[in-house]
């Protein structure tokens, strides 16, 4: 029999063991929570707003529909979700409380406040039933996850029949030269902007480490279908620096 607490995982490019994982990814977020939105526009030139308008209009929310948004601590995923629906309800779940208080705080939660949900837990073992929402979403997010496969299947569980999955992630540009030159910019620049706009360096470090650690397109797409989605479909988004993954409960 494994003994699970000598498994490892990777936070950035460091091998640790699985069970530390959780609470160094709790530190960064932690530590930069007050700057997040700040540091996303600083880190993508304020793209990751078209890429999170272009996944909505992929997801095409309808009113009525419930929203599971993990790791969506600030809320970003879940105010353009019921703002497309109309009326509908997001449940906004972070393993990192102080992402919650932050999201908490913004002018669109007291507005949709009644529509809103938010809840501390883990993408590996939801606290919710089987089959309870109509969507799951996770925006940069799942590469922080220990096993993103578990995170994967328990989206599937919690999800209803017909209900559909969209994650969105930082991924590879199938251009090697354009992906050294990014390289180059992501390892370069962003621990600095880290340093200067929140005082933490180490923190965006891990976060450029942790894209490149993660599966590209075609493997993370493979994970989708073995945790039982169907349609599974990617589209990359800025030549493949964001990529949105989207699978059906069938």
């Amino acid at each position: 029999m494994t003994d699970d607490t000598q498994k490892t995982t990777h936070f950035g490019f460091t091998d640790i063991p699985e069970t530390e994982k959780a609470g160094r990814v709790q530190g960064v977020f932690n530590s930069v929570a007050s700057k997040y939105d700040v540091m996303n526009d600083a880190m993508s030139l304020g793209i990751h707003r078209v890429w999170k308008d272009a996944m909505m209009d992929w997801l095409a929310p309808r009113p009525g529909q419930r929203l599971l948004d993990v790791a969506g601590g600030t809320g970003d995923i879940s105010f353009r979700f019921l703002k497309r629906a109309g009326h509908g309800h997001a449940t906004v779940l972070d393993l990192t409380e102080p992402m919650l208080v932050e999201g908490r705080k913004r002018a669109d939660a007291a507005a949709m406040a009644e529509q809103l949900d938010w809840v501390v837990g883990d993408a590996m073992a939801l606290p919710f039933p089987d089959s309870t929402f109509d969507v799951y979403t996770i925006s940069f997010g799942i590469r922080n996850v220990t096993r993103p496969q578990e995170a994967l299947n328990e989206a599937f569980r919690v999800l209803k029949p017909g209900g559909r999955l969209m994650v969105l992630e930082f991924s590879q540009i199938p251009n090697d030269m354009m992906q050294k030159a990014y390289d180059l910019y992501s390892f370069n620049i962003i621990p600095r902007m880290g340093q200067m706009i929140a005082g933490d360096r180490d923190s965006y470090q891990y976060l450029v480490e942790s894209i490149r650690k993660f599966p590209d397109q075609e493997t993370f797409l493979g994970m989708l279908r073995a945790a039982g989605f169907g349609n599974a479909k990617y589209r990359n988004l800025s030549m493949g620096i964001a990529c949105l993954h989207s699978g059906w409960k069938i």
